[in-house]
């Protein structure tokens, strides 16, 4: 306890020097005691949103194939794959746009309101996609229309996960932040599952002519309704503590002084470089390898290897089925041991168990190729179940939705989106099989610097708030640690100064 109270004047501290006014005296009124139903309520409409968010967004690379012929035309699979893939990409290169328009907005008007505009948004671009019509109906403007879609779902999901990891965060007692926190994966696991499922189901019972003439339009256009049962939860919760208080510490500090310019976002962001960097490092090792083996792999599969389409997706659909318990296991993991060793774990598994992953994978036998994959799946849920925690407490609570938000989507459009794109293009540019796993191995590389350097935030406060606790028995405790600690201090000066 005494740990958390340290971060939290250490925190202060620094707000204190980026401009944010903060007390130095901790009472037991500035502790929050976390409501347990409006967090549950909280954590539960974040994870049923992203999954939502996520079906939406994952379909997409989960019947690539069948959408490079309807979109696509060509003679070439490798071709067709890259096609569709750089559509895919695209999307990613506007979340960072996505993320300065609705991070700041999140930190100006509220996390609650922004989240409930971005569910609506990913609804309708997922939507639209169902509705185009193919390219042998309407020719080059077939594609074009795609693109657009496309780049509302980007549009859209810039503002998704900074706000959803920030709401969780917020909501959630310092001490179980990480677990909590993993049930954002989880929600994600669930839309890629019940993605993947659908697209399964699919190719399953429906002949390829039958596929791509109306059946590839089916798990867009489910898009629809599941939007607007995710607005109708995500309009019905309450903003988040720390926001509130935020927003009463601004408020005070404007009554107090009107004259005193407060610092821009811009110039705090500015303050906030070294987090910001390493949000960029956390999240290239974690969306690396997410996107490649439940994006990428998949298509891999079935266009390089020629694997049975519909085997690989099951395959797929169950190692992420598993990895749904791990990841909630390595969120309380990093919870007891720290979020640096969960994720530094990942990283070394990684580099050392790529090729040997790839290697079974490459056999083309289903219990191989199924090991190679939960080989890799089991090495992503160290990242799924510690970064929803690990990321928010890299920012103070003023700027936290917009810079984890521009942080987040730069290093996705960069590396994560573009994973599927680019490990498509070397592995038809050179030949060579192997070279997914040596991207990993590269991006694991990164995420090993990026760890090292983190401070470790597990059990701490976050950022510029007061200790969040599960009950006022808890709160009091917190305090009593605290003063003990002030009088530990006091001591330590009071020794200096004799010694002096």
């Amino acid at each position: 306890m005494t740990a958390s109270t340290n971060g939290f004047w250490r925190n202060a501290e620094r707000n204190a020097e980026s401009g944010n006014s903060s007390t130095t005296r901790l009472t037991v009124d500035d502790i929050t005691v976390v409501d347990h139903s409006l967090l549950k309520r909280a954590v539960g409409a974040m994870a049923l949103g992203n999954a939502m968010e996520w079906f939406d967004f994952g379909v997409y690379s989960y019947i690539a194939v069948t959408l490079g012929k309807v979109f696509f035309p060509s003679s070439s699979a490798s071709a067709q794959l890259i096609a569709t893939f750089g559509t895919f990409a695209a999307a990613f290169l506007v979340r960072p746009v996505g993320g300065m328009v609705f991070g700041p907005l999140g930190d100006r008007i509220g996390r609650q309101r922004v989240l409930a505009m971005t569910m609506i948004m990913m609804a309708c671009g997922t939507f639209a996609i169902g509705l185009i019509p193919d390219y042998a109906t309407i020719g080059i403007l077939a594609p074009v229309l795609l693109l657009v879609a496309r780049l509302v779902q980007g549009f859209s999901t810039g503002g998704e996960y900074g706000g959803a990891a920030t709401f969780i965060a917020e909501y959630s007692t310092d001490k179980r932040r990480g677990f909590m926190g993993s049930f954002l994966e989880f929600g994600t696991l669930i839309g890629y599952v019940l993605g993947a499922g659908t697209v399964a189901l699919l190719t399953a019972t429906l002949s390829e002519r039958a596929l791509l003439s109306w059946g590839w339009r089916v798990p867009f256009l489910i898009a629809g309704p599941l939007g607007l049962v995710g607005l109708y939860i995500r309009m019905k919760l309450e903003e988040t503590p720390a926001f509130r208080r935020e927003v009463e510490a601004r408020e005070t500090r404007e009554a107090a002084d009107k004259a005193q310019l407060q610092p821009t976002f811009r110039q705090i962001l500015v303050q906030q470089w070294r987090p910001l960097l390493l949000c960029v490092g956390l999240v290239l090792i974690f969306n690396v390898t997410d996107y490649m083996a439940l994006s990428y792999l998949p298509s891999y599969l079935s266009a390089t290897l020629h694997f049975n389409e519909t085997h690989g997706l099951f395959l797929v659909l169950i190692v992420m089925v598993l990895m749904m318990p791990m990841t909630l296991a390595a969120g309380r993991l990093s919870d007891t041991l720290g979020r640096k060793p969960v994720m530094l774990a990942g990283c070394i598994g990684l580099f050392v168990l790529s090729v040997p992953a790839l290697f079974m994978i490459r056999t083309g036998e289903m219990l191989p190729v199924f090991g190679g994959l939960l080989i890799l799946g089991t090495l992503l849920s160290c990242f799924t179940g510690a970064m929803p925690a690990a990321l928010p407490a890299l920012f103070p609570t003023s700027i936290r939705y917009g810079a984890l938000a521009i942080g987040f989507n730069v290093s996705v459009s960069l590396f994560g989106g573009t994973t599927p794109l680019v490990t498509a293009w070397l592995v038809d540019t050179t030949g060579n099989l192997m070279m997914p796993a040596y991207y990993l191995m590269g991006a694991s590389v990164i995420g090993m610097a990026a760890v090292a350097a983190l401070r470790e935030t597990a059990r701490k406060p976050l950022p510029g708030s007061a200790p969040c606790v599960a009950s006022p028995a808890e709160a009091h405790a917190v305090l009593r640690g605290h003063r003990v600690a002030e009088e530990l201090d006091d001591e330590e000066d009071y020794a200096v100064a004799v010694r002096v």
